[in-house]
């Protein structure tokens, strides 16, 4: 279950493959009107695209743009902790006459040297409504597969996933999703969480509540799991700051990280840094090769509580 509804939660930068909608802008409306609160998954996306990626090992990522509506990609990975792999990417992109972003993918599919298949399909059937399916295999076995619709009022947002739905076992995930802006800068809702199996029966509510200002926004998810709080503010053009909160009434651990980015123009360089309370220290380090369609990433993650040292270097043409 806990794959399924990692979907379904506030992803990261990389955990939700339609996070192309930017961050809700609640100061930007100057026709007196309350603006769409977004999606429930990009809440505290905000502060994560501030923290740096885990990088281990040697990656090459090769992008190729095929058409106005057709990408690849090939990613290599070579790694002494992991197994190694490679993947391969395609995008088929949105030219339907709803989407205000053309180039956000409509499907997306990815298959590695294991076997395993993830596939996205995202559609919007009209102006308001969107469709997201999920798939998922590992080597020869189904791990998910995610329905999700959702529906884009003027000011509020509601969504229904269900997520691994079998007859056979009697099981199944469902998830409801409800944002509703209450002020130019304040949202609330919630996410509610059912499964059911043979063996359990049960749901989880959870509330939210996110309040932003020009240059900073401040989001809380409270419920019977867990919490997740998160800050972030830009302080300016060049530096972006976030802090996390999240605690876990099942693991009963909590973990408060505190991550950065330095936006440095004139090098063509961006550099994100984190620290957590478990003693993990790390940054990643983004350079653009110009002229060249590259750019070279270093990083190093230290885990002073375990001992642990982590390199990694890659590089994305294209």
């Amino acid at each position: 279950m806990g794959s399924v509804l990692a979907l379904s939660s506030s992803p990261g930068r990389q955990n939700w493959p339609f996070s192309t909608d930017p961050p809700p802008s609640h100061w930007d409306r100057r026709d007196g009107r309350l603006p769409n609160p977004g999606s429930f998954h990009s809440l505290h996306r905000s502060c994560k695209d501030v923290f740096p990626q885990q990088i281990e090992g040697v990656k090459m990522i090769l992008n190729k743009t095929l058409s106005s509506f057709f990408k690849v990609s090939h990613t290599l990975h070579l790694s002494a902790v992991s197994p190694s792999y490679y993947r391969f990417h395609v995008e088929h992109l949105q030219s339907d006459d709803y989407s205000k972003d053309k180039d956000a993918p409509a499907l997306i599919g990815e298959m590695d040297s294991s076997g395993s298949l993830n596939a996205h399909a995202l559609l919007h059937l009209t102006e308001r409504v969107r469709a997201r399916t999920v798939f998922q295999t590992q080597q020869s076995q189904f791990v998910t597969w995610q329905f999700e619709t959702e529906y884009r009022g003027n000011d509020f947002t509601a969504a229904v996933t269900v997520a691994n739905p079998d007859i056979i076992r009697e099981s199944v995930i469902l998830v409801a999703h409800f944002l509703q802006s209450v002020s130019s800068g304040l949202v609330v809702g919630g996410e509610l969480v059912y499964h059911r199996g043979r063996a359990e029966e049960g749901g989880i509510l959870t509330l939210a509540g996110q309040y932003s200002r020009p240059n900073w926004v401040a989001t809380l998810n409270a419920g019977k799991g867990g919490a997740h709080a998160s800050y972030y503010h830009r302080a300016n053009k060049q530096i972006q700051v976030g802090v996390e909160f999240e605690a876990s009434t099942r693991t009963q651990e909590t973990t408060t990280s505190f991550g950065y980015q330095m936006e440095l123009p004139e090098a063509n360089m961006v550099f994100r840094g984190m620290i957590n309370s478990r003693c993990i220290i790390g940054g990643v380090l983004e350079k653009r090769l110009t002229p060249l369609p590259a750019t070279l990433i270093m990083g190093a993650f230290v885990n002073h509580r375990g001992d642990k040292l982590q390199v990694g270097l890659g590089i994305n043409v294209g």
